[in-house]
């Protein structure tokens, strides 16, 4: 004989379990929204206090939702990252060929971080290199779109190789660090940017494009290096 009397389970019981978690969930969002609006205003290094004073509550319910200000910056890069990879991600898939792929990776990360430098600077400010190799169950969304980015970069560099240099299996060894060495650059050189002032003296974004994927593309000399030209 059963003698569980216990309501757990009960379609009630599940019914509320169920609001809750949305109502909860829909507040999340709402703080999230009212702190991406704060940081974008204040800037990367706005306290918790000004961030809830700009969603009209108290530090008390952020660190409820989100424990502390490095879980505030994970939830919102679980948002703004994810958004940036899928723009990231989407012109090499689309791509001709590799070097439109880059210049529509190039493009759509600058144009990205562009919209918000503050959010950006602010998502992206984790104590760690995300170009490391990290653990891929690891809880920081930047480390998981670098290692996609990464990915991508490699597969394409092994594709393009051994079409274009078939005999080459040595030196495509060393080849295989252009991926992470690339991407470094780029956030690099993006970083750079977006600090400079405006101004008449600062370079267009797409200008800046076309540049970077150049570097990337032919070398900032635009020719295949065999050797050092100094004396």
């Amino acid at each position: 004989m059963n003698l569980d009397t216990s309501t757990s389970g009960s379609p009630e019981t599940d019914g509320r379990s169920a609001r809750w978690d949305a109502h909860r969930e829909a507040r999340r969002l709402e703080l999230l929204r009212h702190a991406r609006k704060a940081i974008h205003r204040l800037g990367p290094s706005a306290s918790m206090d000004d961030v809830a004073a700009a969603a009209g509550t108290s530090k008390s319910v952020f660190y409820r939702y989100f424990g502390d200000k490095s879980g505030l910056r994970r939830a919102m890069g679980r948002i703004v990252v994810e958004h940036m990879r899928e723009h990231v991600l989407e012109p090499a898939r689309l791509a001709r060929n590799e070097e439109e792929g880059l210049r529509g990776m190039v493009a759509a990360y600058l144009t990205m971080a562009e919209r918000s430098p503050n959010v950006y600077f602010f998502v992206t400010a984790i104590d760690h290199d995300p170009l490391q190799a990290v653990q891929e169950d690891d809880d920081e969304p930047l480390d998981a779109f670098f290692r996609d980015i990464t990915v991508m970069m490699a597969d394409s560099l092994t594709d393009y190789q051994a079409r274009a240099h078939p005999d080459r299996a040595e030196s495509r060894r060393a080849d295989m660090l252009w991926p992470q060495a690339s991407i470094g650059m780029v956030r690099a050189a993006g970083e750079a940017w977006l600090r400079l002032p405006d101004g008449p003296t600062k370079v267009a974004r797409e200008d800046l494009t076309n540049t970077i994927t150049g570097w990337l593309v032919h070398g900032i000399r635009h020719t295949e290096t065999k050797g050092s030209t100094h004396e």
